[in-house]
C-alpha cells in the first residue's frame, strides 16, 4: 500500500517555474514507477510525465517535453516535477502516481489527492 500527497501547486505567470513534490508513505515505495498526470477543467486525465523505480528510463508527453522534469529521490520516498516556461494551457490540477511505467493513468494503483496549477497570462 502507498499513500501519496501531492504539494507545491499555486499560482504563477506565463514563462514562470513551480516544482511539485509528491511524498510518498509505505515500504513499497521504490519498486513502482512514478507518473505525474494532470486534469484540467472540463477536459480528461492526461499523461504528463513518468519515470521508472531505477530511475534510469523517463518519459514525457510532447506537450511538456523540455519544459517538465521529473525526478525521484528514493531514499526519501519523493518525487518532483520541476516545471518551468509554464504556459496558460498547463492549467490543471496535477496528480502523482504509483505504478507500471506507462503513459496510461488505468497502469497506475495509486493515486494521490491533487495539487492545484495554475498559470495567468
Amino acid at each position: 500500500q502507498v499513500q501519496l500527497v501531492e504539494s507545491g501547486g499555486g499560482l504563477v505567470q506565463a514563462g514562470g517555474s513551480l516544482r511539485l513534490s509528491c511524498a510518498a508513505s509505505g515500504r513499497t515505495f521504490g519498486s513502482y514507477a512514478m507518473g505525474w498526470f494532470r486534469q484540467a477543467p472540463g477536459k480528461e486525465r492526461e499523461f504528463v510525465a513518468t519515470r521508472d523505480w531505477l530511475g534510469t528510463r523517463t518519459y514525457y508527453a510532447d506537450s511538456v517535453k523540455g519544459r517538465f522534469t521529473i525526478s525521484r529521490d528514493n531514499a526519501k520516498n519523493s518525487v518532483y516535477l520541476q516545471m518551468n516556461g509554464l504556459k496558460p494551457e498547463d492549467t490543471a490540477v496535477y496528480y502523482c502516481a504509483a505504478g507500471t511505467f506507462s503513459i496510461w493513468s488505468y497502469e497506475y494503483d495509486y493515486w494521490g489527492q491533487g495539487t492545484q496549477v495554475t498559470v495567468s497570462s
